[in-house]
């Protein structure tokens, strides 16, 4: 491996998925000022609006959109006013 080219602050933190609560310990050099406790010892906590245990393509489950409320809504919407 080249030298210099790794950044410095490469340490364990842990992941939390927001969604369903699952958390999962990685290394990452992003910043946190939040801590939490995992498996008994602190590490800081980066939060994830989606990860691999709530994504639909890797959970299998599909997330059904109400297309017919939202062709509803948007008609409503921009209803020309009598």
């Amino acid at each position: 491996m080249k030298k210099g080219i790794h950044p410095e602050k490469y340490r364990f933190v842990v992941f939390k998925d927001m969604s369903n609560g699952t958390e999962f310990l990685s290394r990452s050099t992003a910043s946190s000022s939040e801590t939490t406790t995992f498996e008994g010892v602190e590490y800081p906590v980066i939060k994830l609006e989606i990860s691999n245990t709530s994504h639909p393509f890797y959970t299998g489950k599909n997330v059904l959109v109400d297309t017919a409320g939202r062709i509803d809504k948007f008609k409503k919407r921009y209803a020309q006013k009598k």
